[in-house]
């Protein structure tokens, strides 16, 4: 144990000092650095270009899907959907302050119908829209039969 003794003004002053609680703050601080320091890395999650991730040199370029050339993008806004087929453009409103899913799942299915070798689609979300409307997208569009769905970074083109 420590000791202090003061010998200057004739008396004589021993104090111990209790060390053991400091001690037990000090195990439990580190071991709570060890465990959150650890965990910090594992969450992070690194994005590339599409959701899929970053290519590799070593990565052989993907062979390109059937009718890939043909543009098929869903744009979620703050005020409803927006689907981009070819060169046309459909807005479906929200009803009642919801997004019309239905809606936008009966024309996906329509343009499926009419290309059906199509698997591939875009779905781009403005950035302050909660995360309950990117995972309604990708529903309405696996839904409807477009299994790769790739979600652009830089937001609504």
């Amino acid at each position: 144990m420590a000791q202090v003794e003061d010998n200057g003004s004739g008396r004589s002053a021993n104090t111990e000092l209790n060390l053991v609680p400091f001690i037990d703050l000090m195990s439990v601080l580190i071991t709570f650095l060890l465990l959150t320091a650890v965990w910090s890395q594992v969450s992070m999650i690194q994005l590339g270009s599409s959701i899929e991730g970053k290519k590799t040199d070593a990565e052989q370029p993907a062979e390109p899907t059937p009718d890939s050339d043909i543009v098929l993008r869903v744009d979620a806004r703050e005020n409803g959907f927006r689907l981009v087929m070819e060169r046309q453009a459909v807005f479906f409103s929200k009803v009642d302050g919801q997004y019309d899913s239905a809606r936008l799942i009966e024309e996906l299915k329509k343009f499926k119908e009419q290309h059906p070798n199509k698997v591939d689609a875009k779905l781009s979300v403005e950035e302050q829209l909660p995360y309950e409307v990117l995972i309604t997208g990708m529903d309405a569009l696996l839904q409807s039969g477009f299994p790769q769905i790739t979600i652009p970074t830089g937001g609504i083109e």
